[in-house]
């Protein structure tokens, strides 16, 4: 680490330690709480017609549209979390973005139901249902095969002696501070589109295309440290595990829950193949439980 290196890195354990405080949590799910019934209370003043007409045309009619906007910022917090966990572990940054899209497949089974009147009324209103029901399912597949991904890392590899380990997490945490720098930038210019009025971006599009190319990043940097073909293929895979996702996010409800299903099964795949046929673990030891120590 030199004299340009140890203040940006400096900077994002500072950042960490921030985001993960405890106080940090609570605050973050106060305001969470608060936005919920702000918005709630918003949209029902404008349903009534108590809101002028410049606030009016802003705020939607439908109470649903709480809840989409209240998993968005969730999703925003989950986002952050992720740029965190990039320096710890390839394999629980893919994780996390399993969850994520987990939680995006959630919004968008609620934000169908943004397209029903209120109170809720199904009578023509079939392909709704059906989207509703893609969505959900999907994302409980995912959250289950989470549940195997993780199981099955408990006999991730070990890989490198400690001081290139170091050195290659500093290298990530140069990356994940380039990702969050780059991902609160497009926050604001999405903001500042929707102050003027004009049409907005997913923003969670946009960074998982973001992601793609820092996964690849990631992947060069760590044939620096580690040549191996065995490790040049799980961390490129799990690379093209994020451009499924990607690609599942902009698909039609049924392919986004095949692509996100799918990505998730290849991740399981070749986090299975990776950790029992590469793994340098104690012969005739078995692999421990989930949470248990290594």
């Amino acid at each position: 680490m030199n004299r340009l290196t140890y203040p940006l890195v400096r900077l994002f354990d500072q950042a960490q330690a921030s985001a993960e405080a405890e106080e940090t949590h609570r605050r973050v799910g106060q305001g969470l709480v608060f936005f919920f019934l702000a918005s709630l209370a918003l949209i029902e003043l404008n349903t009534l017609g108590f809101l002028p007409d410049s606030l009016a045309r802003s705020v939607s009619r439908n109470s649903f549209d709480a809840v989409t906007q209240t998993f968005t910022l969730v999703l925003v917090l989950e986002v952050v979390e992720l740029v965190f966990s990039l320096p710890r572990s390839t394999s629980r940054s893919v994780g996390k973005q399993f969850e994520i899209l987990a939680l995006i497949l959630l919004r968008d089974a609620f934000k169908e139901l943004t397209h029903l009147p209120v109170p809720i009324e199904l009578t023509g209103h079939t392909d709704v249902l059906i989207n509703l029901a893609l969505d959900g399912a999907g994302a409980l597949a995912v959250f289950v095969l989470l549940g195997v991904y993780k199981y099955v890392q408990r006999c991730a590899p070990r890989h490198w002696a400690p001081v290139i380990l170091a050195k290659f997490i500093t290298a990530k945490k140069l990356v994940a501070l380039f990702v969050l720098g780059a991902f609160f930038c497009m926050g604001a210019y999405d903001a500042f589109l929707l102050l003027r009025g004009e049409p907005t971006f997913d923003i969670f599009h946009d960074f998982y295309t973001l992601l793609i190319f820092t996964d690849i990043l990631i992947v060069l940097i760590a044939q620096r440290y580690m040549p191996e073909f065995h490790a040049i293929f799980r961390n490129s895979g799990f690379a093209l595990s994020t451009l499924f996702i990607r690609m599942a996010l902009t698909a039609e409800p049924m392919l986004a829950v095949i692509m996100g299903v799918g990505s998730m099964l290849f991740a399981v795949g070749l986090t299975y193949a990776s950790n029992h046929f590469y793994a340098i673990t104690q012969a005739g030891k078995p692999c421990p439980l989930p949470g248990s120590p290594k």
